[in-house]
């Protein structure tokens, strides 16, 4: 019988978040929602089929190791370094502001401050796949937004890591007080960061090496699953701490090795369907009596998500001299919680900490921050605008302190005849523009949201401007009315079209080049007023079918007069 319940919670769970996952995706929302869905449907607590709840909490606890182990397996300290002054303080200040709200608020409604306190910290994190799939959709993920919005995340998740250690070490600690429960475990930490990391770091790379040596795929993924399992309940049963953190230093320990890209690729495919399983079963727990008895406590949870906490993001992004674009994008992208969340309630929930409806209200506010983040991402140039005509002192002074304008910063016209050509973005494409404008005797202008690349650039001799091109006092800094060129060298440049327009407004007789993913985004980059647009897809068709020609021994005009056939079949 028991057999039979875990077939049919597993099938049962695959079905029903494979229906709901592709509604809630076909409805331009994160399947994450359909997923928490899919568990309250198959839940004791509606009619209908019922799973196991037993055997779904033990089938989200794999999903819950190899979501940590996906976490350390794609985590480089490299990368949080790159946005440490950020991203570190940004995500420490936000978490006990949101924290503390959130401790204060619930136990306002009659919880206790351990419980308060557990909750707040859990609606202090937010979802990491919810925040890429956002960023990634609005082309975002490769810019400064996304890479502050990822250090942020990466603090963020090794702070809850922190905590789950800690949690079990505090309240479940017998005696001795609360200083040795915190001493005994960084004892434990240390010992098990000292045995996994270097000791796993010397032992695992080899042991990968002999099984990727046997050819066998299905050896190589199970070798990486028994690694993340094994130092994960290993971690629990030898040093007493969380499997999470166990898993975790196992993803870091494979993750600088030269497996991480393989890892990903073959081994976390399983991660993926563990973790719908655990939505899932987060899912199960929602009680629509218990929601429906206790709604001020699941609108004050949203409150303090979709209020409080971007506020204080946007504040603290604001003090460290960021753009309000940046800052409004990185507030509004955190503005949700996710898988995090629930793995810091269900161990609150088993230490006996948080009450019964926790997870209701958890589950509540996920559905509901998560569907309306990807909307409310799509109101920030909006509302930069709003704010720009409203509280043009606050914008300019806030841009003042960015960088982004201000007296005195204009990029000076060249000088002894030269040319001057405005290059937006320095990705690899920009700089191969670049160096080639120079070797032309054409003077570039970098247009470049990474303060970074910017003051290398400075300190190089080469004309940039940090800032927004779709506002035109960027184009004016940068001197587009005096340019005899606008190249947009970035494929994902949000805005293209407004920055075509504004170009024209400015310069009429300026030439621009602009560069596009899509073929469908040509005519429309070209009724903006571009003068050549260049498309991935099209550029790709052509060399392709050039080469095909030259290995079948075309002659150069057949070549030509196919390339034009392919241009004209693609615009």
């Amino acid at each position: 019988m028991h057999d039979l319940d875990l077939i049919l919670t597993l099938t049962g769970g695959f079905i029903a978040a494979l229906a709901f996952g592709y509604l809630t995706q076909r409805l331009g929302l994160s399947p994450i929602v359909g997923y928490l869905l899919a568990g309250v449907a198959i839940s004791p607590h509606t009619p209908g089929f019922v799973a196991s709840t037993e055997m779904a909490e033990q089938l989200a606890e794999i999903g819950v190791i190899l979501l940590m182990f996906g976490v350390g397996l794609q985590f480089h300290f490299k990368e949080l370094l790159a946005v440490r002054r950020t991203a570190v303080p940004g995500a420490i200040v936000q978490s006990l502001v949101t924290t503390a709200l959130g401790a204060l608020i619930m136990h306002a409604f009659g919880w206790s401050w351990h419980a308060g306190l557990v909750f707040g910290l859990a609606i202090s994190v937010a979802s990491t796949v919810v925040l890429t799939r956002v960023l990634s959709d609005h082309g975002d993920l490769h810019t400064p937004t996304g890479h502050i919005s990822i250090g942020w995340l990466v603090m963020e998740d090794l702070l809850t890591v922190f905590v789950l250690v800690l949690l079990p070490a505090i309240f479940g600690f017998e005696g001795g007080g609360l200083a040795s429960a915190l001493g005994l475990a960084v004892v434990k930490i240390v010992a098990l960061v000292g045995v996994v990391y270097f000791g796993g770091g010397w032992v695992i790379p080899r042991l990968l090496t002999h099984i990727a040596r046997t050819g066998s795929r299905e050896l190589f993924t199970l070798a990486v699953l028994a690694t993340a399992l094994g130092l994960a309940v290993g971690s629990a049963a030898l040093f007493g701490v969380s499997m999470a953190l166990g898993a975790f230093l196992a993803g870091m320990v494979v993750g600088r090795s030269d497996f991480s890209v393989r890892a990903a690729t073959e081994a976390l495919p399983m991660r993926d369907a563990f973790a719908v399983l655990f939505f899932v079963s987060v899912g199960m727990l929602f009680n629509w009596q218990s929601f429906i008895a206790s709604p001020l406590l699941v609108l004050a949870t949203m409150g303090v998500i979709l209020v409080g906490k971007p506020m204080a993001a946007l504040v603290i992004t604001l003090l460290l001299r960021h753009p309000l674009r940046v800052a409004l994008s990185v507030s509004v992208v955190l503005a949700q919680i996710g898988e995090f969340s629930f793995i810091l309630a269900t161990m609150g929930r088993q230490l006996g900490i948080l009450p019964a409806n926790a997870a209701n209200i958890l589950v509540a506010a996920a559905i509901i921050s998560i569907t309306l983040n990807p909307l409310f991402y799509r109101l920030v140039g909006p509302l930069e605008k709003l704010l720009d005509r409203g509280v043009p002192g606050f914008t300019a002074w806030v841009a003042r302190r960015s960088g982004a304008q201000g007296k005195g910063t204009a990029v000076p016209f060249p000088s002894h005849g030269r040319h001057l050509a405005v290059v937006v973005g320095y990705g690899p494409v920009g700089q191969t523009v670049a160096r080639l404008l120079q070797e032309n005797d054409i003077e570039p202008v970098i247009v470049e949201l990474n303060i970074e690349t910017v003051q290398r650039l400075k300190a190089g001799g080469i004309a940039a401007v940090y800032g927004d091109a779709t506002r035109i006092e960027t184009l004016t800094q940068a001197g587009v009315e005096h340019a005899v060129a606008l190249i947009l060298s970035a494929s994902s440049i949000e805005g293209g079209q407004e920055i075509v327009r504004q170009t024209r407004a400015l310069n009429p007789g300026i030439r621009v080049l602009a560069r596009t993913a899509y073929v469908r985004q040509l005519a429309e980059l070209r009724a903006a007023g571009a003068d050549v647009v260049f498309a991935g897809e099209g550029e790709v068709a052509m060399a392709m079918t050039e080469t095909i020609l030259r290995n079948l021994g075309a002659t150069s005009e057949q070549i030509d007069r196919e390339r034009e056939r392919v241009r004209a079949s693609l615009t």
